[in-house]
């Protein structure tokens, strides 16, 4: 699969679309969130100005520091350079603004801003008693009977956290991660017992998850984990994250340690959880694995050879989340029947696409079923309230 093949990707320049209310308003919001939360010294401030006048009315420049990434970006980001943001591959827009605010704050260069996360105050909001952690306890707390039925709560419960994202507060306030249960008729496609069957005939397999948001999201892709490592499921479990602060809230390694420190403050639940995690961390079942590829501009179709030999290697890959199934699917338009194996055939191993919707592409739903949300429901691909658990084994 490449580009030349795909339908034509989504462009920032679509009037009414949400890639042109990304780039025009959420962007530049996420922008001076990130100044607002920061006690940044002038000349950083004076960076991200500048980058914030872009965005809203200039031309898009190249990276100018040196860095290790910089032939890369270089590359990639060619056919647009001089051009404004609301004229560009959304996917790819988005992914140099988020690197493009790494350059202004400093974070590859020598000093007091080397390696410090532009959102880390956002994300700590995340790890509040009240927040995350009881969320965990909650749902940890009288599992159901039978290893299928917590099999399913807990992919339930990894879609839907999904929902709290930190870039993306419309769909925060939904909730659904403790009580996945009620969430049925949001659940536009539903492979969990495809992956049941999967499993149960596989047991002791290699999964891993392709993680998004910090958070809720993420200790809930660690109860998915714990899961599969305490039923035998699985024997290993690899999180695979961002290298890099990205898309506000998106998983670094960092983050991983944070939610396993923050768990026990949620109650008793949450607190043998973590217990658990240490476990796995501390035998290798549980792993933590960064790429550059995840703070790309690049879709998953173009796996370098290191990170496709060791997707090679699992029996399950979950990907999680928008913008990792944009980037599974291609970011292009899609009739919304085309089927989902169809379109993620490439993929070097078995996968399953845990989404809620936040933007507008999807695959792999029923002839007719985008038709009648769309009379019904105008919102639905954008609004974070409906989910899929699509499946390609």
């Amino acid at each position: 699969m490449d580009l030349a093949s795909l339908p034509p990707l989504l462009m920032t320049s679509e009037p009414g679309s949400f890639a042109h209310n990304t780039l025009k308003v959420r962007v530049p919001a996420i922008l001076r969130e990130a100044m607002d939360l920061n006690d940044y010294p002038a000349e950083i401030r004076a960076g991200l100005e500048e980058l914030y006048d872009e965005l809203v009315g200039g031309r898009i420049l190249g990276l100018r520091e040196d860095a290790a990434d910089g032939a890369f970006w270089d590359e990639v980001s060619a056919p647009y350079i001089g051009r404004t943001w609301l004229d560009v591959p959304w996917y790819w827009a988005e992914a140099f603004f988020y690197r493009r605010i790494l350059e202004a704050t400093r974070y590859f260069q020598p000093g007091p801003w080397r390696g410090a996360d532009p959102y880390a105050a956002k994300k700590r909001t995340e790890w509040a008693p009240g927040a995350a952690p009881a969320t965990a306890d909650a749902f940890l707390r009288d599992p159901p009977e039978g290893s299928e039925a917590r099999f399913e709560r807990a992919v339930h419960a990894s879609l839907w956290g999904n929902r709290t994202d930190l870039s993306y507060t419309v769909a925060a306030h939904l909730g659904g991660a403790a009580a996945p249960h009620e969430e049925l008729d949001n659940l536009l496609a539903d492979d969990t017992l495809l992956l049941w069957r999967y499993l149960a005939a596989r047991p002791r397999s290699r999964a891993a998850i392709i993680t998004d948001n910090c958070g809720t999201e993420l200790v809930m892709d660690l109860v998915l984990a714990d899961l599969l490592l305490a039923e035998g499921m699985a024997c290993e479990v690899c999180l695979h994250v961002k290298p890099q602060p990205f898309y506000v809230s998106d998983v670094v390694a960092r983050d991983v340690m944070d939610a396993v420190e923050a768990l026990p403050a949620g109650g008793e639940a949450a607190g043998a959880l973590a217990g658990r995690l240490r476990g796995y961390l501390g035998d290798g079942r549980l792993g933590v694995l960064d790429h550059w590829l995840y703070a790309s501009s690049l879709f998953f179709f173009q796996l370098p050879g290191d990170l496709r030999d060791r997707m090679s290697a699992m029996d399950l890959v979950f990907v999680k989340g928008d913008a990792n199934y944009r980037r599974l699917v291609g970011d292009v338009h899609w009739a919304p029947d085309t089927p989902f194996a169809q379109v993620t055939r490439y993929f070097p191993a078995p996968v399953a696409a845990l989404r809620t919707f936040k933007s507008e592409v999807v695959v792999g739903l029923e002839p007719g079923q985008a038709e009648r949300l769309d009379a019904e429901a105008p919102e639905w691909r954008v609004n974070g309230q409906r989910g899929v658990i699509q499946a390609r084994l």
